[in-house]
């Protein structure tokens, strides 16, 4: 069962605070709907919130990725610094867990890593404020 970790480094023009509460504390709620053609839940696993809660997010349908049929589970940290006039700089690193006898190759992790920068991308002051108005208190 071989643990493989990347590192991915972005910016954006969202503040620390509000990233962490978008995508860390009201994930289940915010990115279902900003996401909804990839995402269609976000449910508690374990907890509800608070520090070491789990969730899981369960895609639409064939929006899964090539590796969802390989892998016990991939888990996400995010930290993130306050950059310029309101933004921050997001370091995430991602672990990927594979199942017992299952090799993960580099191209199977393109896919995971480039959903989950998306995942982080959507939350920007444009699509928070301006295209879902009525998630303005969420964030």
């Amino acid at each position: 069962m071989a643990v493989t970790k990347i590192t991915q480094t972005f910016a954006t023009r969202v503040t620390p605070d509000r990233m962490f509460k978008a995508l860390i504390l009201d994930s289940h709620n915010i990115c279902p709907k900003l996401m909804f053609s990839s995402i269609k839940s976000i449910e508690f696993v374990e907890g509800s919130g608070e520090v070491v809660s789990i969730k899981r997010i369960n895609f639409t349908e064939g929006k899964g990725g090539p590796l969802m049929e390989k892998l016990e589970y991939i888990s996400y940290e995010l930290k993130s610094e306050g950059y310029g006039r309101g933004g921050c700089v997001c370091k995430m690193s991602s672990e990927y867990k594979a199942m017992e006898g299952i090799e993960i190759k580099e191209e199977d992790i393109e896919f995971g890593k480039d959903r989950a920068i998306g995942m982080y991308e959507v939350v920007r002051p444009t699509s928070r404020l301006t295209l879902m108005p009525t998630l303005k208190d969420k964030i």
